[in-house]
């Protein structure tokens, strides 16, 4: 018998088929209530609620007294403070009960995954007719922090992108084209849907409400912002609360494919596009 298995054998005794079940119960719940917190924007707040008890603990190792002190008081009151902000999920959490809906638990609510490389050729295409006629779009694209707080503000989708498609959403006189496009795995999961707007105080005034509601989504999450001005029909691209401003459609795509490939994609997809040219780079090409 292995050595690991003689040292568990004592642990494996006493262990029953009831314990099993209940460490098996136990650590689904509380997957799924780490996925549920992840879907929403507050997966932030409790990564700050771990950091706290965290400190607590680390206080207390160390005899910070002082410390101690005043991160138990936080704790004393955080109770009341994390029921007020987790509200809207504990409510959905019991009404899923209450209604007798268990699939919270058993249902990622996700869509499947597909081409993201198919995806940003169909919006870099989108997005050069779009800006040639000025006509305004936003389109998000969510990478780890999941935003179905702000899917909901709009019509929930599952649709494959295509350049026709997008370009009709964000037609003038289409009822959802003043909304923004969240798009999840290299499918749109949303349109129409509201976006917080940046509370920079220093942006320039001569950004419009669509490029503030870009910059706003980009600081509060990981998602990459693609914005087309309806004024001047430049293309712009925020990240982390930093705006890119007049790119043009090839640009557009490198930022796209640099930011939502995985790394091994976008080099294989370079040198491709090397062989193509016959070993040459752009300028060689052009000369």
């Amino acid at each position: 018998m292995p050595q690991f298995l003689l040292a568990m054998e004592p642990l494996l005794r006493v262990i029953s088929i009831s314990d099993v079940i209940d460490i098996a119960i136990l650590t689904l719940i509380i997957y799924r209530l780490i996925l549920i917190i992840r879907r929403t924007r507050t997966g932030q707040i409790a990564t700050g609620v771990l950091l706290v008890l965290g400190a607590v603990w680390l206080s207390s190792l160390l005899r910070l007294n002082a410390v101690s002190f005043l991160l138990n008081l936080v704790l004393e009151w955080g109770f009341l403070a994390l029921v007020i902000l987790f509200q809207p999920e504990i409510r959905r959490f019991l009404t899923s009960f209450g209604s007798g809906k268990f699939t919270i638990f058993f249902n990622r609510n996700q869509l499947p995954q597909y081409d993201m490389e198919t995806a940003i050729t169909q919006t870099v295409l989108a997005y050069a007719e779009l800006s040639k006629e000025r006509i305004g779009a936003l389109m998000v694209f969510e990478r780890q922090n999941m935003l179905d707080d702000v899917i909901k503000t709009g019509t929930s989708l599952g649709s494959v992108i295509s350049a026709e498609l997008l370009k009709n959403i964000f037609w003038p006189k289409a009822p959802m084209h003043d909304g923004a496009v969240i798009v999840r795995n290299g499918m749109i999961a949303g349109a129409g849907c509201m976006l917080p707007l940046s509370s920079n105080v220093n942006l320039s005034r001569d950004l419009g409400m669509r490029h503030r509601a870009g910059i706003g989504i980009s600081e509060n999450s990981d998602a990459v912002v693609v914005i087309v001005s309806e004024e001047i029909g430049s293309i712009s691209v925020a990240i982390d609360g930093t705006l890119k401003r007049h790119l043009t459609p090839e640009t557009l795509e490198r930022v796209l494919r640099k930011e939502l490939l995985p790394e091994e994609t976008a080099e294989q997809k370079g040198l491709f596009d090397w062989f193509k040219r016959g070993g040459k780079t752009d300028a060689e090409k052009n000369n």
